[in-house]
C-alpha cells in the first residue's frame, strides 16, 4: 500500500489505501492490527533491509581518508491538527515551530545504479515524556555516538552545534557552522600589561555586518587551493581553535575549522572537524551528506504520508517510520531496476522513485501474490480449562449480600 502510494488518493488515511490495493473487509483489518498492534519495532525492519541489500552487494558505501559516510538528520512530519501532540519542530516557512512528530535519520552512504544511497541504520523517536527539542537532540546525538564505528565519520548540517557534539561524545564529526560562528584559540597571547589571560583569541572565520558596521574577519592560519572537473576550490583553516566559553589549554574539545569557497556557491561553507582532514577530503564528505535528506522527500511526496489520519501515540509514531522505510526502499528499487517511463512522452526516462511508484500504483495486489493464510501463527497457550461455547460469554447473576447492619 504505501510502495504503490496509496495514501495519495485516501489522503492519508489507512482503512481506504488498504482497501483500495485489492484487500477485502477482513484482510483489511487484519492489516490495521497488524499495524496498530503487532509485536515489531523498526529497528529489526531496518535490520532486515539492511541485510537484503547487502546481500545483492549492488550498493558499495562511500569512503574518504579511510572514514566511511554516516549522514545524520532530523525531519518532521506536521500535526497541527493532531491533539495532544507536545512535540514541535522549527518550520522555515511558518517562521517558528509547530506541532509535528519528529524523527532522527541516521544512515550509511554509498551509491547505487550510479545514484548516491543513504542506507538507514536508525530512526531515533522522540521522548514522549520529554519532548523537548533539545532532550530529543540530545537522544539523537547519543544514538549515533553509539553506532560510531572506528571507520566511520559522522556528517551533519547547520542544525546541530559541535557543543552538542562534544557533550554527547560523538568522537569523529564533519558539522557546518553558522555564519557568525566565532571561537577561541586553544593558547593564550602572553601580555605586558594586567592579569594574564585565561582564554584565548577570539577567532571569526567569517567578517559580518552589524548595525552598518562591517566586523572583519581573523585572516587564517593556512590556505589549500585545488582544481577538480576544471573548477578552483579554496580551503581556508583556523586551527587548534576551542568553544568561546572553554579556557585556554584545553585537552578535549579541540577542532579545526574551515571555509570552503565552492565556485558553485556564492558563499563559502563553513565547516568543523576535530581531524586534520585536507579541504578536498570535507568536501566529498558534506557532499555525501545530502542524500539522506532524499528520504524523507520521497517517504512524504513520493509515498503520500505528508497527511496523516492516525491519532493513536503509538500509530502517530509508526506511520511515519514506516513510511521512512517505504521511501528508501522505494528509491532503491528504482535505481536497481529498469528506468519505467511514465507515458509515449518520456523518451528519456529516469530511475526515479515518482515513475516506479506511478507503476506500482496500476498494479492489483492480490493478482501478484498468494492470499493472506487464514493463519498467521498457532499460539500454543493452554486453554483447556477455560469454558467454550456459550458458557466462554455467558453472564453469570452475582448473588447479592445484604450487610447485618
Amino acid at each position: 500500500m504505501l510502495l504503490s502510494g496509496r495514501l495519495h488518493d485516501s489522503r492519508g488515511a489507512i482503512f481506504p489505501a488498504l482497501q483500495s490495493v485489492g484487500l477485502t473487509e477482513a484482510e483489511v483489518r487484519r492489516s490495521w492490527a497488524g499495524f496498530r498492534y503487532g509485536r515489531w519495532t523498526i529497528a529489526s525492519l531496518l535490520c532486515v533491509w539492511l541485510d537484503h541489500v547487502q546481500e545483492q552487494q549492488q550498493w558499495h558505501v562511500h569512503s574518504h581518508a579511510g572514514y566511511r559516510v554516516k549522514a545524520v538528520d532530523i525531519t518532521a512530519f506536521w500535526r497541527s491538527t493532531l491533539e495532544g501532540v507536545q512535540s514541535k519542530h522549527y518550520d522555515a516557512e511558518a517562521g517558528k515551530a509547530l506541532p509535528a512528530i519528529p524523527l532522527g535519520l541516521i544512515g550509511r552512504v554509498g551509491s547505487v545504479g550510479g545514484q548516491r544511497f543513504a542506507m538507514l541504520t536508525d530512526i531515533v523517536r522522540a521522548d514522549l515524556q520529554d519532548p523537548g527539542e533539545k532532550q530529543f537532540v540530545k537522544t539523537l546525538l547519543e544514538q549515533v555516538a553509539k553506532g560510531l564505528e572506528e571507520n566511520e565519520m559522522a556528517v551533519f548540517d547547520a542544525g546541530f552545534h559541535p557543543q552538542q557534539l562534544f557533550e554527547a561524545k560523538v568522537q569523529r564529526f564533519v558539522v557546518r557552522l553558522a555564519k557568525n560562528f566565532t571561537a577561541r584559540r586553544n593558547y593564550v597571547t602572553p601580555n605586558s600589561l594586567g592579569r594574564p589571560s585565561e582564554y584565548g583569541e577570539l577567532v571569526r572565520p567569517l567578517a559580518r555586518t552589524y548595525e552598518d558596521k562591517t566586523i572583519a574577519a581573523t585572516p587564517p592560519d593556512r590556505v589549500e587551493t585545488w582544481s577538480s572537473q576544471g573548477l578552483e576550490y579554496r580551503a581556508e583553516y583556523w586551527d587548534a581553535l576551542v568553544l568561546p566559553e572553554c579556557k585556554a589549554n584545553s585537552a578535549n574539545s579541540v577542532f579545526y575549522v574551515v571555509a570552503i569557497y565552492d565556485p558553485h556557491f556564492e558563499e563559502p561553507w563553513l565547516l568543523a572537524c576535530p581531524l586534520k582532514l585536507s579541504g578536498q577530503t570535507l568536501v566529498h564528505f558534506y557532499h555525501d551528506r545530502w542524500p539522506v535528506e532524499q528520504l524523507p522527500l520521497a517517504a512524504k511526496h513520493m509515498v503520500g504520508a505528508d497527511r496523516q489520519f492516525v491519532f493513536a501515540p503509538e500509530s502517530c509514531q509508526r506511520l511515519p517510520e514506516l513510511s521512512l522505510l517505504a521511501g528508501s526502499i522505494l528509491t532503491y528499487l528504482a535505481a536497481t531496476l529498469p528506468p519505467v517511463p511514465t507515458g509515449f512522452w518520456d523518451r528519456n526516462p529516469k530511475r526515479t522513485p515518482g515513475r516506479l511508484r506511478r507503476l506500482l500504483a496500476q498494479a492489483h495486489f492480490p493478482n501478484l501474490s498468494n492470499p493472506l493464510p487464514g493463519q498467521i501463527r498457532k499460539k500454543a497457550s493452554v486453554f483447556d480449562h477455560l469454558p467454550k461455547g456459550t458458557q466462554a460469554h455467558r453472564r453469570q447473576k452475582q448473588t447479592a449480600t445484604v450487610s447485618s447492619g
